[in-house]
């Protein structure tokens, strides 16, 4: 079998010769470099991409450079026709990664700037992109298809500290409802333009919410408020379509205290799911919770630094866990400390091999 049919054996159900291991692409290293080492047939790629494009004819967004006590970084000016906003970031230099030091909103009033640039969205469609990631990734993997993160998600990882949206929710609630039902309105366009895709013949295997959920960072009762009820809308009109698309969510942190609501969900994959030791989740336990549940795991980033003999015990205790489920995918989905998957990703592929085939 070719990567590309292991992937889909997992998302769609089907029978497949062995546990895929896959990384996104670029992620650990360049893909060709992996390959040389471990084998082309040995990891297959997820590319992210999407179906849809967002204009603001009457915004705007301004970047500029900036170093700071020896750190780069770079601030970004919302100008919208209610005023303006801006953030700060600092980047992170081994992987080029950015973090906000100064968000976009720092104060109730900032939402009414907000709200202008979320009113002036427009929603189309394009296919570019995708198409461009089929042709290139052909037998190697699949097209990882990503929505826009739910309000809630959006806000704290966007736009607003967390701590701030907190104090907002509490004190100015009519506020923050005019903003999620924006927030909701612009994603459904979303939708529709996925949805429209999807049944037009894209070749979309699933739609992957890119959420980052953890649960002490939103908690059951908004996670059901702002993201299950975004994915239970989505699933629905895909079923419209005709297609069976899954919706899989990247839920990177720890998910005890969500596992009824994310059972009771239209959600059929986990992307990026976070197993002990680095996070509270038990894959055998969350397999045996979601039977439907395709589990895209992320192989623990702590674990590559471990001897070898340790990373082969971790990849055989996923394998047992939920590698005769048919349901497992090993993936590298978050960073890993560089250079370092020259000694781990060789045990990974090792063990995955010698286990075989899932039982299904």
């Amino acid at each position: 079998m070719t990567m590309r049919e292991r992937m889909l054996g997992v998302v769609q159900g089907r029978a497949h010769d062995r546990v895929p291991f896959v990384q996104y692409s670029g992620l650990a290293a360049p893909d060709k470099e992996v390959w040389s080492m471990i084998g082309r047939d040995n990891m297959g790629l997820l590319a992210w991409t999407g179906i849809h494009r967002v204009e603001t004819p009457n915004c705007r967004v301004v970047r500029e450079d900036f170093a700071r006590n020896g750190r780069q970084g770079f601030r970004r000016t919302l100008h919208t026709p209610e005023g303006t906003l801006f953030e700060e970031r600092l980047i992170e230099p081994t992987y080029g990664t950015s973090s906000a030091h100064v968000h976009f909103v720092k104060a109730p009033e900032d939402y009414r700037v907000l709200m202008a640039y979320l009113r002036d969205m427009r929603v189309t469609q394009d296919l570019d992109a995708l198409r461009a990631a089929v042709r290139a990734l052909g037998d190697d993997g699949l097209p990882h298809v990503a929505l826009p993160r739910t309000p809630y998600q959006q806000l704290w990882v966007e736009w607003v500290s967390l701590s701030d949206l907190g104090v907002h929710l509490g004190l100015y609630p009519d506020l923050m409802e005019e903003v999620t039902s924006l927030m909701f309105e612009v994603q459904r366009e979303v939708f529709r333009v996925a949805c429209d895709a999807v049944a037009g013949g894209a070749p979309v295997p699933y739609l992957d919410f890119g959420d980052n959920i953890t649960a002490p960072a939103i908690g059951p009762d908004y996670f059901r408020k702002y993201c299950v009820a975004s994915y239970d809308e989505l699933a629905q009109m895909l079923a419209d379509t005709g297609r069976d698309i899954p919706i899989f969510v990247h839920m990177d942190g720890e998910l005890k205290p969500l596992q009824r609501a994310i059972a009771l969900s239209a959600v059929r994959g986990i992307d990026s799911f976070a197993p002990l030791p680095d996070n509270d989740n038990d894959l055998g336990e969350a397999a045996a919770a979601w039977p439907e549940m395709r589990f895209l795991v992320n192989f623990p980033s702590s674990v590559h630094l471990a001897e070898p003999d340790a990373i082969r015990r971790q990849t055989e205790q996923l394998l047992a866990e939920a590698g005769h489920t048919g349901r497992l995918q090993i993936q590298i989905s978050e960073n890993v400390p560089p250079g370092i998957w020259r000694g781990s990703f060789p045990q990974i592929v090792q063990a995955i091999r010698d286990f075989g085939a899932p039982d299904r």
